[in-house]
This record gives C-alpha cells, structure tokens and sequence, in this order.
C-alpha cells in the first residue's frame, strides 16, 4: 500500500508537469512579461543559481509532524523547527543576501475596499535607496479564490516589477491542503460561526506567513494589508533596536492597533508560527500575540512613540464592515529620533518600583520615577565608547504629573574615565548648562566640547519635596 508522503510526491510530480505544460503555451510578450509570467509559476530547482539553492530551501520545504498541533502546549522552545510547507511561489527572486528586515503582509479578497496596492506602495516610497537594499516585503496571498489571486498577482507585477526583479518583494500562496479544520470550530467569546472561522483562517495565514520568512532577515514586521508607513520608518527602527542592545525582548511595537507594526527576532518567527497553528481558534491573532510575548518572559509591552505605522483601510477585511480604528500616535514625518548609543546607567536616588534609570534612556512609552531627591544626587550615564554628540534634550515630568519634575538641576558631561572597583566613572565634568522649567535642550555640542565625551550626569542642585520623572533622555552624535 502507498504511504501518505509516497501518494504526495505523485501529486506533485503531477503538479510539475501541468506547470511545465502551462509554460509551453506562454506567448511571447517581451522579455519582461515573459520573466514576470514565469515567476507566477512554481519556482523549480533548475531555474535557481547554485548559491541560492539552500535559501529556498530553508525558506521553503520543512521538516514537522502535523502530529505535533495536537500535543499539550508545554515549552514554545521546543518548536524551533519549521512547518512542512511546500508554497507556491507567485512572484520571487532568488535570495542573494540577508536583509536587515523583513515586512510580512497576509492578504484576502474584501468585500469592500482593497488596500493592498496602496500599502505596498507606501513601504517603498516612505524608503530611501539605501534603506530599500535593507528591507525584503513579503505578501501572502491567503484567498483560497485563486480568481482574485490571478488578479492581485497581476496588478503586483504591473506596478511593482522592478521591486519583485531586485528581490525586495516577493508574493506567495500557502495551499488550502495544508490548512487544519476551519468548520466546526469552538465559538468562544460568543462570537458567530463566521467569524470564528475568519479569525481562526487568519491565525493560520499569519502563521504560513511567519514561517516562510524566517530565514529572510534578522529582524521582522508584521503589517497589515490596509496600512501606510511613516517616512524613513527602517532608520528610526534600527535606532531603536541599536539603543535596546544588551536588552531583553521578544515584541516590540511601533503601532498601538492590532497586528500593525509589530516586530520581532526572525529566530522567533518559527516558534510563533507553531503557537499560532496550536491554538488558531482560540482567539483574534492580536490577543495570542500578548500571551506569546508573556510566554517568552517579556512582562510589559514595549512601545514606542510616535508610531511608524498607520490603518488607512475603511472597510474591514471581515464582513466589509467599517472600521475607523486610527493611531494618534502616529506621524507621516516623525521627528529626528534619537541615536542614544549603547550605555550603561546608573543612579543613588531612591528608585520607585520598577520604574528604573533605563527607561528613561530608551525610546519606550515609559520613564524614571523616583522619590523626592536630594543636593548632590545625580544620574549618570556612561557610554560604552567614548562619543561626539551633537546634542542633548532631557525631558522632566508628565502631562498628568506635571509637578514631578527636577526643578533645580545641571547636566554635566566627562571625559576622563577611571576603573574604581571594577566600575568605570568620570573622574572630572564639564557644565553644559541648567534645566530650566524641567527641561534641559542644548545644541552644537561637538563646538563646545574639545574632547569625546564618555559620561553625561544630570546633578540635582537643591533638595526638592516633590518626586522626580526622568520622561526621556535624547542624545544625538555626530
């Protein structure tokens, strides 16, 4: 008797060979189209360069059980590996490099409205040159409407053929064969049957998504497909990531909407995909995704302001139903985000909980709070190489504790270091100047400053009955 993978490598020889015979009847339409129409067909070995043929591999045949989706859910480490997923690979160029990062886009057929065109539109053209050889943007087509995945794919490769022929865009289809059960499913939260069905089938198209993209880049974004960017959006990214190095964490969020702008390691990517196929119908994508990043021991969300990403969509993907959701958060030309390079922070005044020296540093939607300081206090911080900045702005205080601010302070910067006790301080500083109603904004620093700097201290300079927030701490180089 034929074992199942023996009965599937018929089917895809078979496969094969319809593909070959569709090849036999392409036109000639001019070298372009031609190059275009082939990529719509399944991407076979013979046409792949030698040193790419181990990418798509990776990135395309892979090695699990269907099995293991319905074993108890016990340690996420255990599900590194790929999922066995044979794609159809609609529009793709061989690999030659890794990118810095990855955008995935998961896409179906709306009732109403159609955004994808506009979306993809705007990654490229809020990009600049040298920020577009960094990116690879991947879009699932997940319709099992293979009508409407002939016309989407047609409408890509019209207006994007010079981004899918340099490899940063590539178009793909998961088939239905290789989706679990979508009838019959378990209605929680009361929600109607359609819908369960809606959000259980996204969960697995977010999931074949994640999968195939792992091997792509180092960092991945996930987008929806009714979304638009904000300008230079990669560069404010790679500063984010470069100020959190030496940190800990699995998710970081650049939009406060739903599965917009969320980011992740691409080592992660794998054991995302396998925990959204475990529990596809449990919950919306956006809620297993909390319960992911906690899983992995990241306890609080990380976001960052202002967002990168915007919903522009009116009609939603699900019933066509409006949907006006909007970051406010949200700038089409954020402001010049800070380098903050890497640095170690440290502070003798009393700590509030955990709201600690180094979210004062970081780019997070969070702050330092500590308890009403005293003369001499300071909070320091000590670059891990010495640097020429350009300049410093230091945020006190919140718009609902607008009094918790450092009402007599200076900031300081050092150049001579010294180990004491194994621990590396300036030994002399110079004054850059004093904050004035909580603030502190000094520019053309490099002008005032001779020498690389390798300490800046903010000094309290009189003892105050109120507490202190340190809001943000920005610090741009040279």
């Amino acid at each position: 008797m034929l074992k199942f993978h023996q009965v599937k490598h018929i089917f895809d020889i078979l496969d094969k060979m319809r593909c070959l015979r569709k090849r036999s009847t392409v036109s000639f339409l001019g070298v372009l189209v031609i190059f275009l129409l082939f990529m719509n067909l399944y991407i076979e070995d013979s046409y792949v360069m030698e040193g790419d043929k181990q990418i798509l591999r990776e990135t395309s045949t892979h090695q699990l059980s269907p099995e293991h989706y319905m074993h108890t859910f016990k340690d996420l480490s255990n599900f590194s590996g790929a999922l066995n997923v044979t794609y159809r690979y609609l529009a793709v160029m061989p690999l030659q490099r890794k990118r810095f990062l990855t955008i995935g886009l998961s896409s179906v057929r709306r009732k109403k409205g159609s955004y994808l065109l506009e979306t993809i539109k705007s990654i490229f053209e809020q990009s600049s040159y040298e920020e577009l050889k960094e990116l690879s943007v991947v879009v699932h087509l997940a319709d099992f409407n293979s009508s409407w995945r002939e016309v989407m794919l047609q409408d890509i490769t019209q207006k994007f053929a010079h981004h899918i022929i340099a490899g940063r865009l590539m178009v793909i289809h998961a088939p239905e064969e290789y989706y679990p059960i979508l009838s019959g499913l378990k209605r929680n939260y009361n929600d109607p049957e359609d819908r369960v069905r809606f959000r259980s089938k996204q969960n697995v198209d977010y999931a074949f998504l994640l999968n195939f993209c792992a091997n792509i880049s180092y960092y991945y974004v996930m987008l929806e497909d009714d979304v638009r960017c904000s300008k230079n959006f990669l560069t404010a990214i790679k500063k984010v990531i470069a100020s959190l190095e030496g940190t800990y964490w699995v998710t970081l969020e650049f939009s406060k909407l739903g599965y917009i702008g969320k980011l992740y390691h691409s080592h992660d990517l794998p054991r995302l995909a396998h925990f959204l196929l475990m529990f596809y119908q449990e919950m919306p994508c956006d809620w297993l995704l909390t319960h992911f990043r906690s899983l992995l021991a990241q306890k609080n969300v990380i976001r960052f302001k202002p967002s990168l990403f915007q919903h522009m969509g009116y009609y939603s993907s699900y019933k066509g139903t409006e949907n006006k959701l909007k970051d406010d958060d949200f700038e089409e030309e954020p402001f010049d985000l800070p380098d903050n390079p890497p640095a170690s922070l440290y502070t003798n005044m009393s700590v509030f909980e955990n709201y600690d020296a180094s979210k004062a540093y970081s780019s997070v939607d969070d702050y330092f709070w500590g308890k009403p300081p005293s003369t001499g206090d300071v909070f320091v911080i000590i670059f891990e190489k010495p640097i020429v900045i350009k300049r410093i702005k230091v945020n006190t205080g919140t718009e609902d504790r607008q009094n918790d601010i450092l009402h007599h302070g200076a900031l300081d910067v050092g150049g001579n270091i010294r180990y004491f006790k194994q621990n590396r301080q300036c030994v002399t500083y110079i004054k850059l100047g004093e904050f004035r109603n909580g603030n502190f904004e000094v520019s053309d620093v490099n002008q005032k400053i001779p020498f690389d700097i390798h300490c800046m201290r903010i000094y309290v300079t009189k003892t105050q009955k109120e507490w202190l927030i340190i809001r943000s701490i920005s610090i741009w180089t040279s």
